[in-house]
């Protein structure tokens, strides 16, 4: 099961924010940027910024997620987003005597497909447990031929087993990983990632990390979501026709009325 953490985020965000754009448009000193920078002066600066389109002050916000239960599908579409730190679990130096999997909702709702799926990963976690054993022993004979003491070899082997064996393991492995992003590139994250044409695993994590930071930095996160919450849909005769439905959606999701 997916599990997403904001595990930590740039200290007074929105004042952060509120304090570089200052400095944009005034001449106030570094030492005076945080002076009279109340909570109303501060989400006044954050407006204007949003209704100036002015983007670049929010990227010195930056939040950190820990995310588990993902798949491996999910980790090669969240790395798209470039401007961005990840950290994730390795398949190389971790073992996956714990197999585990996600299972798209599609096929679970589906007996027999579910059914299908499970026999097809308890193969594939059979084979690569197999596998990896295959390499173990054969590394290791190798090594100790070599010259390599017992013990040294196994653990030399043992990694590179993993190295190889990992080459079988399907798509829906499971993973996790440490995000960090800015604010910017978060807000490109959720336009893009919130809409109902992502993908269902990677949405699901986007309405969750926007779950997440909205109550911490709400001003700069007031019009975050599918492109449709703040906008006209952008994708044209790929678009849903459910824009009402989806701004109602994260109004609720931000404790807000729709408009």
């Amino acid at each position: 099961m997916m599990t997403v953490r904001l595990i930590a985020h740039t200290p007074e965000p929105e004042k952060v924010v509120a304090a570089a754009a200052k400095l944009c448009y005034s001449d106030a000193h570094i030492t005076d940027l945080l002076d009279g920078l109340d909570e109303e002066k501060t989400a006044r600066f954050l407006t204007m910024l949003s209704d100036l389109g002015h983007a670049s002050p929010i990227e010195h916000a930056s939040f950190t997620f820990g995310i588990e239960g993902v798949s491996r599908t999910l980790l090669a579409q969240i790395t798209r987003h470039r401007i961005a730190s990840f950290s994730v679990q390795s398949q190389r130096y971790v073992r996956l005597d714990d197999f585990r999997y996600v299972i798209p909702p599609e096929i679970e709702a589906i007996p027999e497909a579910k059914a299908a799926f499970i026999e097809s990963m308890n193969e594939d976690a059979r084979r690569y447990l197999d596998l990896v054993q295959k390499l173990e022993e054969g590394h290791t004979a190798r090594l100790m031929a070599e010259g390599l003491p017992e013990k040294q070899a196994r653990a030399k082997a043992s990694k590179q087993a993993n190295e190889d064996a990992r080459f079988v393991l399907p798509n829906a492995c499971e993973t996790k990983m440490v995000v960090t992003m800015n604010a910017r590139s978060l807000q490109n994250f959720f336009h893009l990632r919130c809409c109902s044409r992502a993908q269902w695993e990677i949405r699901q994590l986007a309405e969750e990390m926007l779950r997440l930071v909205y109550p911490v930095a709400p001003h700069i996160f007031r019009t975050a979501g599918p492109a449709c919450v703040s906008g006209p849909c952008p994708e044209g005769k790929m678009c849903c026709g459910r824009t009402t439905e989806v701004r109602a959606q994260y109004a609720a999701l931000k404790g807000e009325k729709a408009e």
